[in-house]
């Protein structure tokens, strides 16, 4: 029993030993834990802190940077180069383009002669200063200075639209107004300055053009005499004006009408329509003149309809010109032409509804085929007597500055009987 209390106290004094010892490890470790805690909690607030200075630092440096970038002259050279200064108040952009032919002719009675030769190499320098735009673009193939010199004017926009002033294309003729990067044959039809208004295609005048998204409205006053013809009193005066009631990414429908007066006088040289009828550098026929520096007068009315629907594109203008014969009557010139393509791979001719004329298709990573067709008609109905062509071709447009056209003309000569055709290929650059 001695033994047993004995026994019985000390198990109590080791118990209450190690219940103490074990609570003093339980203290360490907590306050261990503690220590360890408030470190942690001590580095993270030096990383935050360290964050917020970063993250000023950060936001300093790129308000550094887009600071620098806006008091900076900026320069560009997606699909040309353009340079801007820093102030945004002057623009310059540099382009071209390079179109190079090559002819062969299918003779009948008309005596012509194949050939290869530069159609276009120009250069164009355009932009802004101090609100103003600006373009001058010299042809080398054309000529040197005056004669070579195509656009040239500063223009301004006001009153809902735009001024320009210099040498620039009359507004009139849809296919006049199409740039030649984006022509869908090789020449241009009878009812432009390729017939009807042959050697007038750039005049020295004042201008005014609305636009919106599916209108154009022009106006232009000028004088008769281009950049490299002698001086002279004549004047001119053309409008234009276009809508298009469906105008979406797939499909447009593109209506217009269009005038032209011409009044020679003192100066002035002869104003005739005269039709290259097989092809540029083949057998050309008058169709109709009136003599310059007497007053004489020439007056046009034209329609014009087009459209792109998908891969399918058609254009076509009819003109009704008067060339005033001083003495005698009249000449009566009636000129037309339908023409039309189909995209073989994709590709949609889109519209450009500024100037009321559509563009060449988006060329994407492959190449696009297109079958062109035009016929064409130019007839003096006073004296019974005109030309027309047929046109076939091929276009493929390797990328967005490279396109090579293959174009088979036939001419009919109603006077002379001719029907010379001609093989035409270029090769076409532009930038």
């Amino acid at each position: 029993m001695r033994y047993s209390l004995l026994a019985a106290a000390l198990g109590v004094a080791l118990g209450t030993t190690s219940f103490t010892a074990a609570a003093d490890s339980r203290d360490q470790q907590i306050a261990e834990l503690r220590e360890q805690m408030a470190a942690m909690q001590a580095k993270l607030l030096e990383l935050e802190e360290r964050s917020d200075a970063q993250s000023g630092i950060n936001i300093d440096t790129a308000g550094a940077l887009d600071k620098l970038a806006n008091n900076s002259t900026k320069v560009e050279t997606k699909g040309g180069l353009k340079v801007t200064s820093a102030d945004k108040k002057f623009e310059a952009s540099l382009g071209g383009r390079i179109h190079f032919d090559a002819y062969a002719f299918d003779r009948d009675i008309a005596d012509t002669t194949g050939t290869s030769e530069f159609r276009r190499a120009r250069l164009t320098l355009g932009g802004k200063a101090y609100g103003w735009e600006y373009k001058l673009e010299q042809d080398f193939s054309a000529g040197s200075n005056l004669d070579g010199l195509r656009d040239a004017y500063i223009a301004r926009s006001a009153l809902g639209g735009k001024f320009t002033i210099g040498h620039f294309k009359p507004y009139r003729a849809m296919e006049e107004l199409t740039s030649s990067n984006e022509l869908l044959m090789m020449e241009r039809p009878f009812a432009t300055a390729t017939g009807l208004f042959s050697g007038r295609q750039f005049q020295q005048g004042v201008g005014y053009l609305r636009a919106g998204e599916n209108y154009t409205a022009g106006l232009s006053v000028f004088n008769l005499r281009g950049a490299a013809s002698s001086r002279t009193e004549g004047t001119g005066m053309a409008g234009r004006v276009t809508y298009a009631p469906i105008n979406d990414e797939n499909r447009t429908l593109h209506l217009g009408a269009w005038f032209s007066h011409e009044n020679a006088n003192k100066g002035s040289g002869d104003l005739s329509a005269t039709a290259n009828y097989a092809g540029r550098r083949g057998p050309s026929q008058k169709i109709a003149t009136t003599t310059g520096a007497g007053r004489s007068q020439v007056d046009v009315y034209a329609v014009e309809a087009a459209g792109s629907f998908g891969p399918a594109f058609f254009q076509a203008e009819y003109a009704d010109a008067t060339f005033g014969q001083p003495g005698t009557r009249d000449q009566d010139v009636t000129t037309y032409y339908v023409q039309g393509s189909l995209m073989l791979n994709g590709g949609h001719k889109g519209y450009k509804a500024g100037t009321g004329v559509f563009a060449s298709p988006k060329v994407g990573n492959h190449g696009l085929w297109e079958l062109t067709a035009r016929y064409d008609s130019a007839e003096n109905d006073t004296l019974d007597y005109g030309v027309s062509s047929w046109l076939m071709g091929v276009n493929y447009y390797v990328n967005p500055s490279l396109r090579f056209m293959l174009n088979y003309t036939k001419g009919d000569n109603e006077i002379t009987g001719d029907k010379t055709g001609q093989y035409a290929l270029r090769t076409q650059f532009n930038w």
